[in-house]
């Protein structure tokens, strides 16, 4: 589970797409940059389970951002 999730635009007033985001899990920070077309750039180190987090990500931006 991602504790401590948060995400903001990318670019001042959020004219072009994409976000940064940071996360907690297993005691561990993350932080990366989630673009447009779902990709996902880590600027951290990889988590271990990286498939996993990555549905946990998209699912809280689709919930978040695109609805």
């Amino acid at each position: 589970m991602l504790q401590h999730y948060s995400y903001k635009p990318m670019y001042a007033g959020g004219n072009l797409p994409g976000w940064t985001f940071s996360f907690f899990y297993k005691n561990q920070r993350y932080t990366g940059d989630y673009m447009p077309d779902g990709t996902i750039d880590w600027t951290s180190e990889t988590p271990p389970d990286e498939d996993q987090v990555k549905k946990m990500i998209h699912e809280l931006m689709t919930f978040h951002v695109y609805e």
